[in-house]
């Protein structure tokens, strides 16, 4: 498994990952399925007004979303960067897909770590070929309590 940097952050909310351990090893792991390495890797967890202010400076859009990734590492095969998670929108997320809070949560944070291997959501056959991969590394995910 990678030797990885891998942070969680809040912002302005108050959430913690209550298992970290195993959600380091779990996103090791997918980064090493996908044959890259984590340099810097920040989660931030954060509110929705705070996600549409970085929505709005910095990609010039004004409407909610659930997640932000900005990269920051240019060498190939290596990964690093911010991915801002609403958890505002994660909890909408989890009613709307009748799915429990911490999937969502999950979901997201492997959305984010597939943006920044590469892979897009643009298109329909970008979104369906993101949410396989998600689907995909959420099975392999054991149960937390």
């Amino acid at each position: 498994m990678s030797e990885a940097n891998i942070y969680f952050f809040s912002e302005d909310v108050e959430y913690e990952i209550n298992n970290i351990d195993l959600y380091l090893v779990q996103i090791s792991q997918i980064a090493d399925k996908e044959s890259v390495k984590i340099d810097l890797l920040s989660y931030i967890f954060c509110s929705d007004p705070y996600l549409l202010e970085i929505n709005k400076k910095y990609l010039s859009h004004d409407y909610f979303t659930d997640i932000i990734t900005f990269q920051s590492s240019e060498v190939k095969g290596v990964i690093g960067g911010d991915i801002f998670i609403s958890i505002d929108r994660a909890k909408e997320n989890a009613i709307d897909y009748k799915v429990d809070f911490k999937v969502e949560i999950k979901r997201l944070l492997i959305h984010g770590l597939m943006h920044l291997i590469g892979y897009n959501d643009g298109t329909a056959e970008e979104k369906l070929i993101m949410r396989q991969k998600e689907d995909y590394y959420l099975s392999l995910w054991p149960q937390d309590k």
